[in-house]
């Protein structure tokens, strides 16, 4: 466990870590680059580097918390990536379950994530897990598909980084939208039209908009404001633990 950095979180969790490029978004890996770094300050938890690894002993992380938490679930990996065993996602959904914290979990594999929600959870989600998928660009909106079917009470999607436009979302059943561009010295560049376009659509929508950051290579400069006005909006905290008994 980790206080976050990350503004739309408070905390991050890596019961696994290590992932592999699979899309666009991919390729400046920001948690491949920190784990490098990590397994080099001799950080046992990263000694595979970015080899995916599970770790059972980080599963007790969540009970030891005093207080309601909003945790970001594997920052350094991909719970749905193919090497991590159904057993394990499934632990993983056990302990979000048994504690009162508000979990978001995000993949990119969204297939699997569908066959995982149909085949092990059959559809029985704890009210307390945000499921989201990674949508950088056109060529990946088919991951929104997945997660719509899925049973998951709240669902989001993060367009970050996001290199290319992305017009004409089918934003049916999602909750919240995060967008970012990308940050660190190769960034590519987000034109503030692709930004504001998916805000527009998300007000239509009367879908949750959050604006994370304009990135670049030097992203606190940059700022995260559109047209001088912050975007921090958020699935109401309060009514899904209500909903879950807390």
């Amino acid at each position: 466990m980790a206080e976050s950095s990350i503004e739309w979180t408070e905390l991050t969790w890596n019961p696994t870590t290590g992932c592999d490029k699979i899309s666009q978004g991919c390729k400046f890996c920001y948690a491949e680059r920190m784990a490098k770094r990590l397994h080099a300050m001799g950080v046992d938890k990263y000694r595979n580097v970015f080899k995916i690894t599970e770790h059972p002993e980080a599963l007790k992380e969540p009970y030891k918390w005093k207080k309601r938490r909003v945790v970001f679930v594997n920052s350094m990996s991909d719970l749905f990536h193919e090497d991590i065993s159904d057993d394990f996602i499934l632990k993983v959904f056990e302990v979000m379950k048994d504690t009162e914290h508000v979990y978001q979990v995000l993949t990119k594999r969204a297939e699997r994530l569908l066959d995982f929600d149909k085949r092990v959870l059959k559809g029985k989600w704890p009210h307390n897990v945000w499921m989201g998928v990674s949508v950088e660009d056109t060529r990946v909106v088919d991951r929104i598909d997945f997660l719509r079917k899925t049973k998951a009470r709240v669902k989001f999607l993060s367009c970050e980084p996001l290199i290319g436009p992305l017009p004409n979302l089918n934003l049916k059943k999602i909750d919240w939208v995060i967008v970012g561009g990308e940050s660190g010295p190769k960034s590519r560049k987000m034109e503030p039209e692709w930004a504001i376009n998916i805000m527009e659509q998300c007000e239509k929508a009367d879908v949750r908009f959050f604006f994370k950051q304009w990135g670049g290579t030097n992203k606190k400069k940059a700022g995260r404001e559109i047209n001088g006005k912050t975007y921090d909006d958020m699935p109401e905290l309060d009514g899904v633990l209500a909903d879950a008994g807390y």
